[in-house]
Order: C-alpha cells, then sequence, then structure tokens
C-alpha cells in the first residue's frame, strides 16, 4: 500500500487494516506513477495489477485473475471489463475491454479498463516500470510500453472491478482532455516513430468507426448510456 501524503483519510483507513497489508509506504512521492513503482518494487508476486485513486475489485476478482493466468500462461497481459459507479457506488454503465493492437492504440482506437487489467512480473521489469514524467496517462503508456516489448495481450471475460467516476475527477475537463489529447500524440510518436499527419486524423476517425463495429457492446453502452464522463456530469 502507497500513500504520498494524502489528507483525505486514506492514511487513518491503512492503519486500521494494517495487519492486513503485507507493505505499507507513508513517503512523498513525484507523482502517481513514482508512487506505483515505489510500490511495484517491493512486490513479491508473479502477477502484478494497481487500483487508483477509489477504483475497488469485485467480489472473486482476484481468484479469477489467478485461475486465468495459471490456465493461459501463454498471456502476459490479462484484461477484464468494468463496471462505472458513482460517488454513491451506484451503478452507472458497464465497459469492456477491447483486444489490444498498438496500431489501434495508436489512433486512439482501443480501451483496456485499467483496474480490471493484470500482468505478469516479468512483463512489467522488462519495460523498466511506469513513466514518472507522465502524469496524466502512466497507465496507457506501460501498455504501450509493454506491447513494444511483444507482450502478449488477452481478454479475460469477466468484470473484475468498478471504476469510479464523479465530479471531483471531472472538475477541469478541459485540462483533462488537452493531456489526454497531448498523451495521444506522445504515442502516437513512440509507437509509429513520427508525428501525426493530416491524413492520420482521418485514420484515426475511421479506426473509431471500426472500433465501434467491433465493440458493439460498448457501443451500445454510449448510446444508451452515454460516454463515462458524460454521465458523470449530468450527476453533478
Amino acid at each position: 500500500m502507497v500513500s504520498p501524503g494524502s489528507t483525505d483519510g486514506s492514511r487513518e483507513i491503512i492503519e486500521r487494516y494494517r495487519d492486513r497489508i503485507a507493505r505499507v509506504i507513508f513517503e512523498p512521492d513525484h507523482g502517481p506513477a513514482d508512487g506505483l513503482n515505489k510500490g511495484f518494487a517491493l512486490a513479491t508476486g508473479e502477477i502484478y495489477g494497481f487500483l487508483n485513486a477509489d477504483d475497488l475489485l469485485l467480489p472473486g476478482a482476484l481468484a479469477t485473475v489467478r485461475q486465468y493466468f495459471e490456465a493461459n500462461t501463454h498471456v502476459d497481459v490479462g484484461s477484464g471489463h468494468s463496471i462505472i459507479i458513482d460517488q454513491d457506488d451506484k451503478k452507472l454503465r458497464i465497459c469492456y475491454s477491447a483486444r489490444f493492437s498498438l496500431v489501434r492504440c495508436a489512433y486512439g482506437a482501443v480501451v483496456l479498463m485499467q483496474p480490471s487489467t493484470f500482468f505478469r512480473r516479468s512483463t512489467f521489469i522488462s519495460t523498466g516500470g511506469f513513466n514518472p514524467d507522465n502524469r496524466s496517462n502512466w497507465d496507457g503508456e506501460l501498455f504501450v510500453d509493454m506491447a513494444l516489448a511483444e507482450a502478449r495481450f488477452a481478454l479475460i471475460s469477466a468484470f473484475l472491478a468498478a471504476y469510479r467516476v464523479h465530479g471531483g475527477s471531472i472538475t477541469d475537463s478541459s485540462r483533462i482532455e488537452a493531456l489526454i489529447r497531448l498523451h495521444g500524440e506522445k504515442m502516437f510518436w513512440k509507437i509509429t516513430g513520427r508525428e501525426m499527419r493530416r491524413r492520420d486524423l482521418l485514420l484515426a476517425q475511421a479506426w473509431r468507426v471500426v472500433k465501434h463495429l467491433r465493440e458493439p457492446r460498448n457501443f451500445y453502452q454510449r448510446v444508451i448510456c452515454g460516454p463515462i464522463y458524460g454521465i458523470a456530469r449530468t450527476r453533478t
């Protein structure tokens, strides 16, 4: 358990359950990615996963993950699906992870549900860990680095975690969108070795259409329930 000095009461909760936690790190860090690197540096297991902010694992998730990786020894990264919840634990919609590919990722046309994604220790080590300079999409960059290191991705056909959205997570939505856009440009460069050109903007639109065709379940959820952060805006 890693806490850089939060004042939201999380330390008190950690102390309450300290006897059930293998290691606790209470020290400043240089952002979420740096804090995660510190935590994983002390991890002793063979399968890694992580939760940000106030997301949570669903009952039986870890047993499902263990069974999956034991049965699929060829898989390095496994992604399950997630339930989207609000600040009161109310279910807003569901979201499915998609099959990962570097091409679709370069054009912003693939989504892995981070709290429902797990990976082998050796795969994490091969990337050198999270990029501590990435303050907005450190998880997305890690998955790209894993793919560039030839990790094998697969889907776990199960709902493993709940991803929480609320007013506080989208307070400065324009800033978040700008960071995501910048991250997308950086990942495009990392994957392709060049900057985006005008035709790439058209290709990105085409790939997003393909994404909806390949993932009709997610498209249905978006049409019926709205985009994830759009739901949060209407409920704050």
